[in-house]
């Protein structure tokens, strides 16, 4: 398995052993295929490795959670969220730069959001990938409203009465980019810190992370294409239960495959 180094990681306090610092600076993503090089890539972004790390400190009393993702997987955010939720640790949120989607959402299981009054979140609704017949893709939208409506309640319970679900649900269908102190009035965050930050290697990051994000997701796009014209000549629907073998043309193998890339959902 192909590891790649993300810019994230979880690190006791030398000062203090009771405060453990999380950093969240880059994707929110699982473990994935690299269609290229045709092996899996294993994600340190993923709620199974987050599981495993925060597995390590079960007796910090504070965690502090630094922030700069343009988001994610919302699969893996969700647990990530809950495991941090049900931690008895205090956690303390800080937006070091952007918090956009995913990673905005994994914000509210923070007790407390402290951002810089530069530094911005952004909250959308999730969207996906997919394939298939009418009846398939009608079932597919009514999937994703039924998983946002479980997603607004953790906004809506971060906001404490702030933010009214009419109000939630707009700002979501816009893909609304909000400042910090449109955040402190929603209830997105706690406290704004006056000071601004530097924010150009902030978005010299996520620039680079989303272009990487864009190539995959265009790749995505062209195996989907290239799926629906070669389905009947390599019998795509009945190669589905078939494991490829290992001398196999490329192409055949990412057909055979194709169905792993619409389970997966952003956010």
């Amino acid at each position: 398995m192909k590891e790649v180094k993300t810019i994230w990681g979880l690190k006791q306090s030398a000062s203090d052993p009771s405060t453990l610092d999380m950093y969240i600076y880059g994707n929110v993503e699982g473990d994935y295929i690299d269609w290229w090089e045709w092996q899996k890539v294993q994600s340190e972004t993923s709620a199974n490795h987050f599981r495993n790390e925060l597995a390590k400190y079960p007796d910090v009393k504070n965690i502090n959670l630094y922030v700069n993702s343009y988001g994610g997987s919302v699969y893996e955010a969700m647990p990530i969220r809950n495991q941090l939720k049900r931690h008895g640790a205090y956690v303390t949120g800080y937006v070091d730069g952007f918090a956009c989607s995913a990673a905005s959402f994994i914000l509210t299981a923070c007790d407390k959001v402290i951002m810089y009054s530069n530094t911005m979140q952004m909250i959308h609704n999730m969207w996906n990938v997919v394939a298939g017949n009418a009846k398939q893709l009608r079932k597919e939208a009514d999937d994703l409203d039924a998983i946002m409506e479980g997603n607004r309640k953790a906004y809506l319970e971060k906001s404490n009465g702030k933010i009214t679900e009419e109000k939630l649900i707009e700002l979501l269908d816009a893909e609304t980019w909000l400042t910090a102190a449109q955040c402190l009035e929603y209830g997105l965050c706690d406290e704004i810190v006056a000071k601004e930050v530097d924010l150009t290697e902030a978005k010299q990051l996520l620039q680079k992370v989303n272009k990487s994000f864009e190539q995959q997701l265009s790749y995505n796009k062209a195996l989907v294409a290239q799926a629906r014209e070669l389905s009947q000549s390599f019998g795509a629907k009945n190669s589905e239960n078939t494991p490829p073998t290992p001398n196999e043309p490329k192409e055949n193998k990412n057909i055979k495959l194709m169905a792993a890339l619409f389970a997966k959902k952003e956010m």
